[in-house]
Protein backbone atom coordinates (compact mmCIF):
# COMPACT_ATOMS: atom_id res chain seq x y z
CA UNK A 1 0.00 0.00 0.00
CA UNK A 2 1.39 3.60 -1.02
CA UNK A 3 1.24 6.09 1.89
CA UNK A 4 0.21 9.46 1.23
CA UNK A 5 2.61 12.05 1.93
CA UNK A 6 0.71 15.03 3.67
CA UNK A 7 1.91 18.86 3.42
CA UNK A 8 1.29 21.71 6.03
CA UNK A 9 -0.69 24.19 4.35
CA UNK A 10 1.45 27.14 5.51
CA UNK A 11 4.84 25.56 4.47
CA UNK A 12 3.20 25.56 1.01
CA UNK A 13 2.57 28.98 0.61
CA UNK A 14 5.36 29.77 2.24
CA UNK A 15 7.39 27.93 -0.64
CA UNK A 16 4.80 29.29 -2.90
CA UNK A 17 5.00 32.39 -1.91
CA UNK A 18 8.99 32.41 -3.21
CA UNK A 19 7.38 32.31 -6.99
CA UNK A 20 6.95 36.17 -7.94
CA UNK A 21 4.30 35.04 -10.41
CA UNK A 22 2.56 33.39 -7.35
CA UNK A 23 2.82 36.02 -4.94
CA UNK A 24 1.33 39.01 -7.44
CA UNK A 25 -1.56 36.69 -8.09
CA UNK A 26 -1.96 35.17 -4.02
CA UNK A 27 -1.79 39.22 -3.58
CA UNK A 28 -4.85 39.91 -6.41
CA UNK A 29 -6.93 37.28 -4.51
CA UNK A 30 -5.62 38.08 -0.84
CA UNK A 31 -9.08 40.25 -0.10
CA UNK A 32 -11.72 37.34 -2.00
CA UNK A 33 -10.18 35.15 0.44
CA UNK A 34 -10.19 37.25 3.64
CA UNK A 35 -14.05 37.66 2.77
CA UNK A 36 -14.55 34.00 2.49
CA UNK A 37 -12.64 32.64 5.56
CA UNK A 38 -14.60 35.58 7.81
CA UNK A 39 -18.03 34.31 6.19
CA UNK A 40 -17.27 31.03 7.38
CA UNK A 41 -16.25 32.18 10.74
CA UNK A 42 -18.81 33.83 11.42
CA UNK A 43 -21.30 31.27 10.25
CA UNK A 44 -19.52 28.51 12.25
CA UNK A 45 -19.81 30.60 15.38
CA UNK A 46 -23.12 30.72 14.66
CA UNK A 47 -23.27 27.12 14.35
CA UNK A 48 -25.26 27.14 10.92
CA UNK A 49 -24.96 24.90 7.83
CA UNK A 50 -24.47 26.72 4.44
CA UNK A 51 -28.47 25.12 3.28
CA UNK A 52 -29.30 27.13 6.62
CA UNK A 53 -27.21 30.02 6.01
CA UNK A 54 -28.66 30.30 2.92
CA UNK A 55 -32.38 29.87 3.90
CA UNK A 56 -31.90 32.75 6.58
CA UNK A 57 -30.18 34.80 3.81
CA UNK A 58 -32.79 34.00 0.64
CA UNK A 59 -30.25 32.28 -1.74
CA UNK A 60 -29.11 28.89 -2.42
CA UNK A 61 -26.81 26.74 -0.68
CA UNK A 62 -24.53 26.23 -3.94
CA UNK A 63 -24.68 30.11 -3.84
CA UNK A 64 -23.04 29.64 0.06
CA UNK A 65 -20.71 27.03 -1.06
CA UNK A 66 -19.14 29.50 -4.26
CA UNK A 67 -19.06 32.90 -1.51
CA UNK A 68 -17.02 30.55 0.96
CA UNK A 69 -14.91 29.34 -1.68
CA UNK A 70 -13.44 32.92 -2.90
CA UNK A 71 -14.65 31.94 -6.04
CA UNK A 72 -17.94 34.56 -6.22
CA UNK A 73 -18.29 36.62 -9.22
CA UNK A 74 -19.64 39.22 -9.79
CA UNK A 75 -20.65 39.29 -5.42
CA UNK A 76 -22.81 42.02 -4.84
CA UNK A 77 -23.22 44.65 -1.84
CA UNK A 78 -26.79 43.74 -1.64
CA UNK A 79 -26.08 40.42 -1.13
CA UNK A 80 -23.32 40.74 1.57
CA UNK A 81 -25.60 42.54 3.62
CA UNK A 82 -28.24 40.07 3.18
CA UNK A 83 -25.77 37.40 4.15
CA UNK A 84 -24.38 39.49 7.13
CA UNK A 85 -27.69 40.56 8.60
CA UNK A 86 -28.41 36.48 8.59
CA UNK A 87 -25.18 36.26 10.20
CA UNK A 88 -25.82 38.89 12.80
CA UNK A 89 -22.80 41.30 11.05
CA UNK A 90 -22.56 43.97 8.65
CA UNK A 91 -20.15 44.27 6.03
CA UNK A 92 -17.18 46.99 6.14
CA UNK A 93 -16.48 48.16 2.86
CA UNK A 94 -13.51 50.64 2.55
CA UNK A 95 -10.61 51.69 -0.72
CA UNK A 96 -7.04 51.74 -0.03
CA UNK A 97 -4.66 53.42 -2.57
CA UNK A 98 -2.60 50.58 -4.29
CA UNK A 99 0.82 49.90 -4.90
CA UNK A 100 1.87 49.08 -8.38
Amino acid sequence: MKKIKLINSKSLLKKQMKNREFQKEFKNLKEEFEVAREIIRLRLKAKLTQKELADLAGTSQPAIARLESGNYKNLSLSFLNRIGLALGAVPEIHFRKVTL
